[in-house]
C-alpha cells in the first residue's frame, strides 16, 4: 500500500499458555491416527480439502486414519441441519471415506486442549486466513500443523520447523504432508516441541500485551502535542 514499514507496528494475536499446553490428558480416539480440523464450517475454511486428502492417504498406505472435525452451528443434533455439514458428509460418502470422518460440532472450551493433544496433526487449509488462532492453540499443545501457505498462516506456522506448509486448495499436497507426519513419529515430536517454543516466545499474552503497549507509546511519543484531541472532543 506504499506505507513506510518503519511506521508500522505489529502485535499478533496470542494464546493462553496456561490453558493450552502439551501437559494433560488426551481425548480418546477411534483409530491408530487422528487428524484434526477445528473451526467454523464455511467453504473458505477448506475442510472439504482435508476430506479429499483421505483417499490419497489411503493409497499411500495410511488407511487407519480418523478425521475429527470440530466446529459448526451447534451440537450433533442441530449440526446435520447445516447445509455445509450435509455437503461435507455427502462428499465423504462419495469418496468412500464416510467411516473415517467424524463431525463433533461445537464443544466446550474446556475440552479443546485434550482434543488437540489427541491428534497426530492439525490441518488448517483455508483459501485465505487473516491470522488464525487454531494453529497457535495446536502448537501450544505440542501438535504439528499442516497449514495452507496463505495469509497469516505463513507467519504463525514455520515451514519444516513447527509444521508443514502446503499450497492452497491442494488435497494431494495435504495428503503428502500428512503421510510424512503420520509415518514419522520423531518428526511429529520435533515439530511439536518447536511449536511449543514458538508459542511461548512469540505468542504469549504477556508478549502481545507488551508489544501493544509499546505501539501506543511510540504513537504518542511521535504525535505533536497539539494533534492529540482533548477528552470529549469529536474525532
Amino acid at each position: 500500500m506504499g506505507i513506510t514499514t518503519g511506521k508500522i507496528s505489529i502485535a499478533p494475536c496470542g494464546v493462553d499458555l496456561g490453558f493450552f499446553s502439551a501437559e494433560g490428558p488426551a481425548a480418546a480416539r477411534k483409530r491408530r491416527h487422528r487428524v484434526l480440523s477445528v473451526g467454523r464450517l464455511v467453504p473458505r475454511k477448506g475442510v472439504d480439502l482435508v476430506i479429499r486428502a483421505l483417499p490419497h492417504l489411503r493409497a499411500a498406505g495410511f488407511d487407519d486414519v480418523e478425521l475429527l472435525i470440530v466446529g459448526g452451528g451447534g451440537d450433533s443434533g442441530v449440526l446435520h441441519a447445516d447445509p455445509e455439514v450435509r455437503r461435507l458428509l455427502a462428499l465423504a460418502a462419495e469418496l468412500g471415506v464416510a467411516d473415517q470422518v467424524s463431525l463433533q460440532g461445537q464443544v466446550s472450551r474446556a475440552e479443546m486442549p485434550g482434543i488437540f493433544r489427541s491428534a497426530d496433526a492439525v490441518v488448517c487449509a483455508p483459501w485465505y486466513e487473516p491470522f488464525g488462532i487454531v494453529p497457535l492453540e495446536a502448537m501450544a499443545c505440542g501438535v504439528p500443523v499442516v497449514a495452507a501457505a496463505v495469509g497469516g498462516l505463513r507467519d504463525t506456522v514455520v515451514d519444516h520447523a513447527t509444521g508443514l506448509h502446503v499450497p492452497p486448495r491442494d488435497p494431494e499436497a495435504i495428503a503428502s504432508a500428512l503421510a510424512l507426519l503420520l509415518g514419522n513419529p520423531d518428526l511429529r515430536t520435533e515439530l511439536g516441541n518447536a511449536g511449543q517454543v514458538r508459542a511461548r516466545t512469540r505468542y504469549s499474552w504477556e508478549r502481545v500485551a507488551a508489544e501493544t503497549e509499546k505501539a501506543y507509546q511510540l504513537a504518542v511519543a511521535e504525535t505533536p502535542a497539539g494533534a492529540i484531541p482533548m477528552e470529549g472532543a469529536a474525532l
